[in-house]
């Protein structure tokens, strides 16, 4: 590893990691976000993990996030927080920065250091990173899948089948879309062999690539009993987590019939059904009609410089990963534009493929700009380039972590929420005792996430997706499109005291028993008299 190489890595983590780590608590939990809290629940405090087909996605996230829950030193749940829970996607993430390096013998040194750096910097891969969901361990598996294979292609070698294997097995136990991946990837190999790989084999990484011929040609290096090892890797590592470590049979079938109910949802059935081009807009130019524009136009633009790249040969260096690259990273946008359903943090599978090839544009550039003027101009671009992104993904992640104007926030809870939790908290705290059974939730259909993370801690609160036959409780928290009026229906010995956003366009209201409110009131601070 050269030294320019070594620096660019170095930077990447330190600023990757710092745009990670920093304030994880800051950002209230999205409704997703708590849902998988919640699970994770589960299984810190009963031990008690079962895959569920129908939601929840897979079961590497929790595992993964136990040992962090364990180092944290919480006891109950209550003391469990969101800081510990989001380092799990936060570490995979930065882990995501250092795997960049396992490509270097087919992208070179430049564009893997500017690929790191660029995996450090996008505005969504640090967003994401921040948040308890699968989608940063799915692409990390997915990185770590295709390096696998592309080093064992090169060099074949029990270690990186059984490497393959792992990635594989990771990826399926992470979220159902690894399927996509796969297909992703089975058409990047496949362009590949059929295109040749061309070019020659100058410069740097010709010691790796040395004898590897085309890859059709390398087939004759591919062991029989290396392909069933990994294999066998993969389905151990997938039965495990499956199976809850042996604790639940049912869950490696579950793996599969999840797909009925799933590919259902990606169909159509789902609030989440957007046009093809809603990710596009998001990356290239998301600019709210109040707000600064977002757009990571510079990764995709030079990701289609590296594409130009991988087909036009002309003697390029390891222009089969380039070609890969291109075929993957086309193919898993066209599934995912084709596809009603859409989140916004579906983007990052293709995203990092076009991060990649934006590495691969920037060599590219390099060696085709050679006079010292341009090149210095180039270095220019590129360094205000990276701090536009790195810019961007800090007041992403930071000042508009719940913005409706950051292109990657998406049906989030509103930061007032957290104002109705900290009032039911201070009247909680006015009771003594606390009566039992405390609070009574209403979200229509169920709708009343994240409060079920927020309100873990409190004794005795009941759950409803619709107003039951005796609503009345110390204090009721109501969706507002319910329109309960509970405070006239109970002739005044309820109050409504407050209405607080949910999250866009949604509300909960807060009823109060007179009696507990007033012992409430009875404990605030006078007023100040101004005169």
């Amino acid at each position: 590893m050269n030294r320019w190489l070594t620096l660019a890595l170095l930077a990447a983590v330190v600023v990757g990691g710092a745009l990670r780590m920093a304030q994880l608590d800051q950002r209230p939990l999205h409704t997703d976000e708590s849902v998988h809290a919640i699970k994770f629940l589960g299984l810190w405090e009963r031990g008690v993990y079962r895959y569920d087909p129908d939601e929840y996605h897979g079961p590497w996230l929790y595992y993964a996030t136990l040992p962090l829950a364990w180092l944290s030193g919480a006891q109950t749940a209550s003391e469990l927080s969101e800081t510990t829970l989001r380092l799990a996607p936060a570490l995979t993430g930065l882990g995501l920065i250092l795997l960049v390096v396992l490509m270097r013998p087919g992208l070179g040194s430049v564009a893997t250091g500017f690929g790191a750096l660029f995996t450090a910097v996008s505005p969504a891969f640090v967003y994401y990173s921040r948040y308890y969901i699968h989608e940063i361990p799915l692409v990390f598996f997915s990185l770590l899948l295709t390096a696998a294979i592309w080093r064992y292609w090169w060099r074949p070698g029990v270690g990186w089948a059984v490497l393959a294997g792992a990635a594989l097995g990771g990826l399926h136990a992470t979220k159902e879309t690894f399927v996509f991946v796969v297909l992703a990837v089975g058409a990047g190999f496949g362009a590949a062999a059929l295109a040749g790989r061309g070019g020659d084999r100058s410069g740097e990484g010709a010691a790796a690539l040395s004898g590897a011929g085309s890859v059709g040609a390398r087939f004759v290096g591919v062991r029989t009993w290396h392909v069933v090892v990994g294999l066998l890797v993969a389905a151990g590592v997938s039965v495990v987590l499956f199976s809850s470590f042996f604790t639940n049979a049912a869950g490696p079938v579950d793996s599969v019939r999840t797909y009925l109910p799933w590919f259902e949802r990606a169909g159509g059935k789902s609030p989440h059904v957007h046009p093809w081009w809603f990710y596009f807009q998001r990356l290239l130019w998301f600019h709210p009609a109040r707000g600064v524009a977002g757009t990571e136009a510079a990764i995709v633009v030079l990701g289609l410089v590296g594409m130009i790249r991988a087909w036009r040969g002309g003697g390029c260096r390891r222009v089969e990963v380039e070609r890969f690259l291109s075929v993957y990273t086309v193919v898993l946008a066209g599934i995912y534009a084709v596809l009603p359903y859409k989140t916004p943090w579906c983007l990052l599978g293709f995203h990092h493929g076009f991060i990649l090839l934006a590495g691969v544009g920037v060599a590219a550039l390099w060696d085709w700009v050679q006079h010292r003027p341009l090149r210095w101009g180039l270095g220019i671009v590129l360094t205000v380039a990276v701090g536009h992104l790195g810019w961007q993904a800090w007041h992403g992640a930071g000042p508009y972590g719940a913005d409706r104007r950051n292109p990657y926030v998406y049906a989030h809870t509103s930061k007032d929420l957290l104002r109705l939790v900290r009032q039911v908290q201070e009247i909680l705290g006015a009771q003594s005792p606390p009566p039992t059974p405390f609070a009574k939730v209403v979200g229509a259909g169920g709708d009343y996430w994240p409060l079920p993370w927020y309100f873990r801690g409190l004794p005795g609160v009941g759950w409803y997706g619709e107003l039951p036959a005796d609503p009345y409780a110390p204090i009721m928290v109501v969706d507002a499109s319910i329109e309960a009026e509970l405070d006239e229906k109970s002739e005044k010995r309820w109050l409504m005291v407050g209405l607080f956003e949910q999250r866009p366009r949604r509300f909960f209201e807060l009823y109060v028993a007179f009696d507990v409110w007033k012992r409430y009131i009875e404990t605030r601070p006078p007023p100040v008299d101004e005169d």
